[in-house]
């Protein structure tokens, strides 16, 4: 009887190891080494690492495994350690309005399974990881407001599910890449305030999807495309501050489409037919985060 009564309380122990063991090992590291390179010590909303993983603020645990971490605007400073390539099974990856530094870890594009990575409103700086194109399912890549540089790589078009991609105020260089055309549910594009140059790639007038294109203050050239003629869908549009020769693509669209709409006047031959400006208002370009703080 006795020897029964110990065997039955070796299974519960067992039974109860296991309903706390949820999180590989690997991916608790992962979920530590962020922790201790962002210093959490001085995180607002910090882990208990004696906790299980899934009490850990902004972690949520499916199936065992980490598929999203939100640490929106909860005073990360510093870089991105190596080991979050180890989440294999991570959607969601939400690190934005914080004081991260260094680069984006080459490896990030192992995350093969991410939708969402926001990572704007940090320090971060180096280029973007040149195999980006691998995160297939990403649905919002937004990393504006940091110091990236480089040049946008062309594997950028191979994100086929995208449909947001804001990169605006930061320090990218070249030419837009014409790749961008392939992504056909993209419906915000944003490259404000960097340093591009060239002509804006004709294929653009393929994202047939797409709503908002903000091309402002760089130092694009050239014309304007006749193909955003084909831009439909397009309500806000601003291109001022950049080096155009002639903005006579613009003629080939529906003027009455837009609710912001944005250019410098130098052609004074340009003549928009039909333009109801009762609807369209000039505006400034700004980007706020619309998460709203806990």
């Amino acid at each position: 009887m006795v020897k029964k009564i110990v065997f039955l309380l070796v299974i519960l122990v067992g039974a109860g190891q296991l309903a706390f063991a949820k999180v590989s090992r690997a991916e608790k590291k992962a979920l530590i080494d962020l922790y201790e390179s962002t210093n959490g010590l001085h995180w607002v909303k910090k882990w208990n690492l004696d906790e299980a993983v899934e009490g850990w603020h902004g972690v949520t645990v499916e199936d065992n495994h980490v598929v999203a971490i939100n640490l929106f605007r909860n005073n990360l400073m510093g870089p991105l350690p190596e080991s979050i390539s180890s989440l294999k099974y991570l959607k969601v990856l939400n690190l934005a309005f914080n004081h991260i530094t260094g680069e984006i870890p080459e490896n990030i594009v192992a995350l093969e399974n991410l939708e969402v990575l926001k990572l704007e409103m940090n320090r971060i700086k180096g280029e973007i990881p040149v195999e980006i194109g691998r995160l297939k399912n990403l649905q919002e890549l937004t990393a504006f407001n940091n110091f990236i540089e480089g040049r946008i790589p062309g594997s950028i078009g191979e994100i086929s599910q995208l449909r947001t991609l804001n990169l605006s105020s930061n320090m990218l260089r070249g030419e837009i890449p014409s790749s961008i055309g392939k992504l056909t549910k993209l419906e915000r594009l944003g490259l404000f305030e960097n340093t591009l140059f060239g002509e804006i790639p004709a294929e653009m007038g393929q994202l047939s999807m797409l709503k908002e294109l903000v091309l402002s203050n760089n130092g694009l050239g050239g014309s304007i495309p006749a193909e955003f003629g084909q831009l439909a869908s397009l309500e806000i549009l601003q291109l001022q501050n950049n080096a155009f020769d002639s903005f006579k693509g613009l003629e080939q669209m529906d003027q009455n489409q837009f609710l912001v709409f944005d250019y410098d006047k130098k052609d004074d031959k340009l003549e928009f037919r039909d333009v109801d400006f009762s609807r369209t208002r000039m505006a400034d370009t700004k980007f706020e985060d619309d998460e709203i703080d806990e």
